[in-house]
């Protein structure tokens, strides 16, 4: 997911969404544990996608606390 796409969701669907890719990245682990993992740097990727979504909330809440 790009920057421009976690931006037009809303806080309800960015937590959502957070939720669904560590059940992912959980997946992602026992399928790598029991050499069933076609692409390893789909982890990788996963995370990435994490922290941005983090970041991003992270970010909203300072951004609210201000106004």
């Amino acid at each position: 997911m790009k920057k421009k796409e976690i931006k037009k969701l809303s806080k309800s669907e960015l937590e959502k969404n957070l939720l669904r890719l560590k059940k992912d990245l959980f997946n992602l682990r026992f399928q790598k544990i029991n050499s069933q993992l076609p692409n390893s740097s789909k982890i990788s990727q996963t995370k990435r996608e994490i922290s941005k979504t983090k970041t991003f909330l992270e970010s909203a809440k300072k951004w609210q606390k201000e106004l």
